[in-house]
Parts: structure tokens; sequence; C-alpha cells
């Protein structure tokens, strides 16, 4: 099976409109279409190559109704773009993947979309997903759209970021190979004090899919993943990074926004140019806007998280701007945590 790139993520949330509005206007998202049934209510987001689906649940009988009960808001889907949904769905559960929904094709208009979900982590599916026209509607029939333009400073989804609870991490790597042909590209052990994690990295021979999976390191004190895990109930996203073109003006734009990001102490920018060198961006407007830059055998890369403002503190997401850099920002993990920890003791304080 060929996965080319993510065709779309779907949000589950308590509320759509509301949450729809929070990244519509932090992140610069416009809502092209909705859609509602007996059970459920979604509303359709896009931006460039990046497409949002926010679902809440209407009645007890939608799966968003359990899943919110149990980890909260987040993303529960991952729709794979495929040609034919139906054949991957197919070689999936063939190759040992659960079937949660067969495959469905929508066709009211002769633009065919053809839709087939099985299980990926935690409760999060994965959604085989096929198009004739790959500019066409979203789900015809069902989403309602007024397309526009595409706009905004967010390009496309660089990767997802995954947290699994100890001992999963190298079965799900396994399963990603056999199952979805998926390869891994990287893998490191990360310490940061007294705690450390596991990561490995799988992709589609595309490269337009990438999951960055972590897991906790159990010789070592209990940190960030086993707090993620314990919190959300069980594996599942812990953040989303989106790709821009320009990191300091979606910074900025996004901060205008209200979008709360992740502040990086002096010391670490103090350090960069003797670490890095150039890197396109002068250190002192890294700094102002606390931007993270890290340097592989491709290229440079900037990034940025923003703080959690999930009530459970798991899932945030990131701006990532690449120039040439092909890993993901390994040197700026530990700044990273650090940021998250400082940001929890002042919640509870």
């Amino acid at each position: 099976m060929e996965i080319r790139t993510v065709d779309h993520l779907e949000f589950f949330a308590e509320d759509a409109e509301e949450a729809a509005a929070r990244l519509c206007t932090g992140f610069g998202f416009t809502v092209q279409g909705r859609g509602e049934l007996s059970d459920h209510v979604s509303l359709l987001l896009r931006q460039h190559d990046i497409t949002l689906l926010v679902t809440s649940p209407l009645t007890a009988t939608h799966r968003a109704y359990d899943y919110l009960a149990r980890h909260g808001e987040g993303i529960a889907v991952v729709g794979l773009a495929v040609d034919d949904a139906a054949a991957a769905f197919a070689e999936a559960v063939e190759r040992g993947a659960a079937p949660l929904a067969p495959p469905r094709t929508l066709d009211p208009d002769g633009s065919p979309v053809t839709f087939a979900a099985v299980d990926g982590f935690g409760d999060v599916e994965h959604r085989f997903t096929s198009r004739r026209n790959p500019s066409g509607p979203f789900a015809p029939g069902v989403i309602t759209e007024r397309r526009q333009p595409a706009a905004g400073l967010l390009r496309e989804v660089d990767h997802l970021a995954v947290c699994l609870p100890a001992g999963e991490l190298d079965g799900a790597i396994r399963r990603y190979r056999e199952v979805f042909d998926l390869e891994q590209t990287f893998e490191e052990e990360i310490i940061v004090g007294s705690q450390a994690m596991h990561s490995k990295v799988v992709q589609s021979a595309s490269r337009g899919l990438t999951f960055t999976i972590l897991e906790p390191d159990t010789s070592r004190d209990p940190g960030q993943i086993d707090a993620f895990v314990e919190a959300n109930e069980g594996a599942g996203v812990q953040h989303v990074a989106f790709r821009t073109e320009d990191i300091v003006a979606g910074v900025r734009a996004c901060g205008a926004g209200g979008v709360p990001f992740l502040s990086t102490p002096g010391e670490y920018y103090a350090a960069l140019p003797g670490r890095l060198g150039q890197v396109g961006v002068p250190v002192e407007r890294l700094r102002e806007l606390s931007i993270l830059a890290d340097r592989d055998f491709a290229g440079v890369m900037l990034q940025i998280f923003t703080a959690s403002t999930h009530p459970r503190r798991t899932l945030f997401w990131e701006l990532i701007e690449r120039r040439g850099a092909r890993t993901f920002g390994s040197n700026n993990i530990k700044a990273l945590y650090e940021a998250v920890e400082r940001e929890q003791a002042a919640a509870q304080a």
C-alpha cells in the first residue's frame, strides 16, 4: 500500500463551534464546510494543504461521546490519502488491522470519495481516503462546503507526535512497517535530567506521513510521557506539527490571535551561535519570539511549541520551518521539556 500524505485530521471536541473558532482565530484556519447528522455535528477547516474536521457528538451513540469522556478533546482520526481506499482497507485487514468502518463511497456529483477505517494506536483510528478529484469536496453529500482560496501561513502537516505506554514502542513500529508499509527512519534515546524516553520515527515512502512515536524509559524516573499516558488514559497524539515557510511571521500571527507559546531561557540563545553557526534568522529575533533552532546533515530547522490549553495538559501544537533539515529537533527536546515543566509548575501554583 502506498500512503501519499495526511488527507485530514479529525478533532473530537466538546463544542465544535467553539473549538473551530479557537483554531481559526489562533492559527488562521477558515471554516469551509459544515455537516450535521442525528448524532454529531462537524465543521470543516482548511488552510493550504491542511484539512481539519472538528466534530462534536450530539448523542451518546456517536464514537466521539466515549472518546471525549475517556481522553478529553484530541485528534481521534488520522486520514491517510491513498489511491484506492477499499484496496488499502482490505490489505490492512489481511495484514492484521482491526476493521472499524468498511469502505463507503460518496458520489452525488461525480467526484467520488471513498472512506474506510482501521485501528491505529490507542483509540485513534486510521481512515483510508481516496479521491478522484483531490481538489473536490471533502465528503460530498455529507459536508456542505463553500470552498475558498487557501490562505494563512501554515502549509501542511509536517508530523504527528504520539505517546505510548512503556513497552509498546517496538510493537507499534513493527505494526506500522508490516501493516501500513511505513519505514523506520530514525531512533534515539532522549535523556532530560533524571527522566528519559525512547523515540522512533516512521514515515511513508513519499514522506508525506510522519509519526514520531515516544515511550517512557522505565529504568529512570517517571516523566512527561508517563504523565501524558496517565492523563490521556492511554496512547494518543501529543502534538501536531504544522509546517510553515516563515516561522517568524507565523509566530507573530498566531501570537496576535491569542496562541500561547512556551518560553525559552536566554541561556539557550547565548549558546546558539557557537552550537549551530548562522541559521538564517538573527539570534535576537529567535530570542524575542522563543523560537528554537537545530541543524542536521541536511540543513536547518526552526520550531516552536505552544503551551497546552487542554484541561489535562495533553495536546499541544508545533510550528516548524524546514530549511533543508529532515529530522525533528533532537537537540531542542531538552529545552522543550524544561519549558513544559516550568509551565506545569506555574499552573499548579
